[in-house]
């Protein structure tokens, strides 16, 4: 086994309130790649975390008659417990509040203040609390914010400024060179057509208005730009030293492998972090992917709209890896995925229920019937089996060609494929025919064995989506033959001498019943 090691980070969530599934969606995603990485051998290095300082902050606080630490400290704990809710595998939960972080964004702030990267100015321009964003009259759309398209308002202050432009052609030469820096490729032509083809111009990076941030340690009355600060979250708490004493784990891990983003944040990631990067003379992270939005059947979800889903209510009426299943096979890998109670009922019943957990039952309900739940010997083979042993031993190939691209939908498509090719094996083996015929006892042991190292396979590579089916089917098999080399052997469950009682996975739901138990659970 390798033990190389992988960095993957979601944008950090803004403490502005509780995440909807949508913002949901990006922990799950990132999730399922570090679980595969980790099945693959890699040394994976999973950091998430909030994004705590801002004007909007402060505000909410006020409103509600609470200082903005206490406010940060209420919303983290409940993003925290959504993370975890959906079974993530992170590392490090990270907080912009943090001491040691505050500190050292100060000192990047000072370094590239001395450097000369950051200048002292007047700003005078179009600000969007909401992004934390500043725009300039060509950049607002019908005079609101390109970004969300809420009203902004006109900003006067003294502040200073980061040299965008200094770094303008590096940065194209950089992403020319480097064709998979930014996923998809539809995001990649937008950031260079729409932003750095056009000119940057330097980006203010302090405010003066407000208080809620990381101060400017040698001109208090300013406070760092919150993006400043939240980009630098993915080095600072790695152990990134401005003064060059790093960590043996930034050095292990930096740069990341993977900024797992939303396309709505893509230029902060893909244009401001990685110029804060070059200025600092530090390599710029291999990948960053800007994955699509979950819309509503209505569109984007918003809570002024409300038509918000989120996670735990979700979790609560359908299942932890049925929400799982939904988040992961039905987002496009580069075009928006739509969300409704109807749509997880249809996926559940047609995948998860039927494809799934009708065959695993089927099959351990079979070998109990006939075997006594002996594992049989496969020493009666014929041709018809050939096919999907050939499937089950190329499914873990097909699935890493997907995974390499990021297209998770698609790799979790490979598995249920090999799901559906043991489904089609029962009908055209017939095993409960072969069961009355006593001459034909050799050939069922061998159909059911087949079955259940197909199941084992695709067990094994469903892990990183479905961890807890997958280790309910394991339990089922009675098998501990669950590494990845394991998946390139047809011998696996010959280590099982007997499998364990079947239960059921997945229930079937009847879609009348279950919409009228949301419509009350909703009361």
């Amino acid at each position: 086994m390798c033990k190389k090691p992988f960095y993957i980070s979601t944008a950090i969530a803004y403490t502005s309130g509780k995440p909807h599934i949508g913002n949901t969606y990006e922990i799950v995603l990132a999730d399922a790649i570090a679980r595969y990485k980790k099945l693959l051998g890699y040394d994976v290095y999973f950091q998430t975390g909030t994004d705590e300082h801002g004007l909007k902050i402060q505000q909410k606080a006020e409103e509600r008659g609470i200082t903005p630490q206490e406010f940060v400290d209420d919303v983290a704990s409940g993003i925290r417990e959504i993370w975890d809710l959906m079974n993530t595998s992170y590392n490090r939960f990270v907080r912009t509040t943090n001491k040691e972080h505050e500190e050292k964004v100060q000192k990047i702030f000072k370094k590239l203040y001395d450097k000369g990267d950051i200048y002292k100015d007047f700003y005078e321009g179009w600000y969007c609390v909401p992004c934390e964003s500043f725009f300039t009259d060509s950049q607002l759309v019908d005079n609101k914010c390109p970004d969300c398209g809420r009203e902004v308002k006109k900003e006067s202050e003294e502040a200073y400024f980061f040299k965008l432009s200094k770094y303008q052609d590096r940065l194209i030469k950089y992403i020319e060179e480097n064709p998979n820096f930014i996923q998809p490729e539809s995001r990649k032509n937008e950031m260079v057509n729409n932003f750095l083809k056009q000119g940057l111009q330097d980006l203010c990076v302090s405010r003066t208005t407000f208080n809620w941030g990381v101060p400017v340690d040698f001109d208090p009355k300013h406070v760092v730009y919150v993006w400043l600060d939240a980009l630098t979250n993915y080095i600072t708490f790695l152990g990134y030293d401005p003064e060059g004493n790093h960590t043996e784990e930034f050095k292990k891990y930096w740069p990341a492998d993977i900024h797992l983003i939303g396309k709505d944040i893509l230029r902060f990631h893909t244009l401001y972090w990685p110029i804060m990067l070059m200025a600092l003379d530090l390599p710029l992270p291999k990948q960053i992917f800007g994955h699509p939005w979950l819309l509503m059947g209505d569109g984007k979800m918003s809570k002024s709209k409300g038509n918000v889903m989120y996670a735990d209510d979700l979790v609560k009426l359908f299942g932890l890896d049925e929400i799982r299943y939904y988040l992961l096979h039905e987002i496009p890998f580069s075009s928006d995925g739509t969300i409704t109670n109807e749509l997880i009922i249809e996926r559940i019943n047609s995948d998860l229920a039927n494809i799934l957990g009708n065959l695993v039952n089927r099959t351990i309900s079979m070998v109990k019937k006939y075997f006594d739940g002996n594992v049989p010997k496969n020493t009666c083979p014929e041709d018809i089996d050939n096919e999907l042993i050939e499937l089950a031993l190329n499914t873990s190939k097909l699935v890493e060609q997907n995974m390499n691209e990021l297209k998770v939908a698609g790799a979790m498509d490979n598995i249920f494929d090999l799901l559906r090719r043991c489904n089609k094996y029962i009908d055209e083996t017939t095993p409960w025919i072969l069961a009355k015929d006593e001459t034909k006892q050799e050939r069922l042991g061998t159909v059911l064995y087949n079955l259940l190292e197909s199941i084992r396979i695709a067990s094994i590579l469903l892990h990183p989506f479905l961890p807890d089916t997958s280790n309910k089917i394991f339990h089922q098999l009675n098998t501990f033959e669950t590494s990845y080399e394991s998946v390139n052997s047809f011998d696996g469950m010959k280590k099982t001498l007997t499998i364990n009682d079947p239960e059921p996975l997945f229930a079937r739901l009847d879609k009348n019943k279950k919409l009228e138990e949301i419509e009350e659970y909703y009361k």
